[in-house]
């Protein structure tokens, strides 16, 4: 490795750089490459998927048909396309190619590379590649370098530091992949220099595009002749989660442990499709935004008095080995916040549901947790107890500091001799248990109840109290 960062921009035509075989001896290589490896996509017109940054006309597509594309990062779940959209830039381009891992390389690794596209720059030199070059375009100056880092969000600060100067002067045209947020793990000084392509699951008819490219490509599984029943199709496209690498990891598996059959075909049935992908693999990382993802999802679920969407959340975080507990406080939350006094009765509910779970443990504890969220789900919804707290505390910080009026000081001990609690009213002396005094000074109301659910009749008996029609 250490060698090759100084090779000279000759030898960049070299199909190695890239990381694919070349033609003379390669052959062997990739037919024993995954599946996935052999079809990765060799022209745009392959791809499955990404309409939405790489159809006719959008932004990236037109920057890798002119080869100026500037640094940027492919974020997105994996087995979507990030890393096929980077070695499809890396086959084209005039630039020198370089690739790392943040998961393995560290600062001085990085560095050389840093220095030898450096070198390359202020060269002047410009390696050949396969394809011609692209116009000039006054203006665009394309620096001799590219570098490709898998896995950017595994870099800390430092190392994405070192990698500032090098992006901002030119010297290199950065493409970091990561299946993470970069707005949450890359530094606001580096991404601001990035232009940023989040990459989606693919869409189920993106993934039978891939499928049937697999079944009939001769790079694919076509010497194999496959042949899949409806059912299988369908089965693999729905438990693929949108990675297109599962998918066809999966079909793979299938065509070459299945014997031949008549006329030497394979035929995969749904049988062999649910022993070949077995269990959905679910797209959630509890450390990661995927975890943040669906508990907002789930919240807004039960906030937008969804039941059938906040058990499928649930059910799903569940699955995925999620804490129930932090679904339990998520449900008491939204059942204080979001129902509030409109159905008091969600709060005693999702506390209920939380005790539960402590007592019962996984997997009946899945039950409570059910119940509740339909409940607080299906439950009059209003916020206003959680206003009211807001705009109290907001009072607190900044408005008018107020001292606790005599007649509603505590008389025990001395108080007494200092007049407190002199004057005050005893609400249950008085008819209906009530009766108007000071409680405050200088009122201001923070409560303002909603018509929803038992909250109305609140409502009501407040403006009786106050004398408000």
């Amino acid at each position: 490795m250490e060698e090759s960062l100084f090779e000279t921009p000759a030898s960049a035509g070299d199909p190695a750089r890239h990381g694919v075989p070349d033609e003379a001896g390669g052959e062997a290589e990739r037919r024993q490459s995954p599946l996935a490896a052999r079809l990765a996509p060799s022209a745009l017109e392959q791809f499955a998927g990404q309409e939405h940054i790489l159809a006719e006309g959008k932004l990236l597509r037109r920057a890798i048909e002119s080869d100026n594309v500037r640094s940027a990062v492919f974020y997105g779940p994996s087995g979507c396309g990030k890393t096929a959209t980077a070695r499809l830039i890396a086959s084209r381009t005039k630039a020198r190619v370089f690739e790392l891992n943040a998961v393995t390389a560290g600062v001085a690794e990085l560095k050389k590379i840093l220095e030898a596209a450096r070198a390359l720059k202020e060269a002047g030199l410009a390696p050949v590649g396969t394809v011609p070059p692209a116009p000039q375009v006054p203006g665009v100056i394309r620096p001799a370098s590219l570098l490709l880092l898998d896995e950017i969000h595994h870099f800390n600060r430092t190392q994405q530091d070192a990698l500032l100067p090098s992006v901002e002067k030119g010297d290199i045209v950065l493409i970091g992949l990561t299946t993470e947020n970069p707005y949450f793990y890359i530094n606001s000084a580096l991404l601001s220099r990035f232009l940023v392509f989040e990459f989606k699951p693919l869409e189920p008819e993106a993934l039978r595009k891939v499928l049937r490219r697999a079944l009939s490509d001769e790079k694919g599984l076509a010497a194999l002749r496959p042949e899949l029943t409806p059912e299988a199709e369908k089965y693999f496209v729905e438990n693929s989660s949108g990675d297109a690498r599962r998918l066809l990891n999966a079909i793979e598996l299938a065509a070459v442990t299945t014997p031949q059959g008549k006329g030497g075909k394979r035929h995969v049935d749904i049988g062999v499709a649910k022993e070949s992908i077995q269990r959905r693999s679910l797209r959630y990382d509890k450390s990661a935004d995927e975890h943040y993802d669906h508990a907002s999802a789930f919240i807004k679920s039960m906030r937008g008095s969804d039941p059938d969407a906040a058990v499928y959340w649930l059910a799903k975080m569940l699955e995925a080995g999620e804490d129930p507990r932090f679904l339990a406080r998520r449900i008491l939350i939204c059942a204080a916040e979001d129902v509030g006094n409109a159905n008091p009765n969600a709060l005693l509910i999702a506390q209920a549901a939380f005790s539960a779970v402590a007592s019962l443990g996984m997997p009946e504890g899945r039950i409570p947790l059910a119940q509740a969220a339909i409940y607080v789900a299906c439950s009059p919804k209003s916020n206003a107890a959680y206003l009211a707290i807001n705009e109290a505390q907001s009072e607190v910080r900044g408005g008018a500091e107020r001292a606790v009026p005599l007649h509603l000081r505590d008389a025990s001990r001395d108080g007494e001799a200092f007049g407190h609690g002199k004057g005050y009213k005893y609400p249950h002396d008085f008819d209906g248990h009530y009766v108007a005094q000071e409680y405050m000074p200088e009122p201001r109301r923070f409560y303002e109840p909603t018509e929803q659910g038992f909250e109305a009749e609140i409502a009501r008996r407040l403006r009786r109290l106050r004398g408000e029609k």
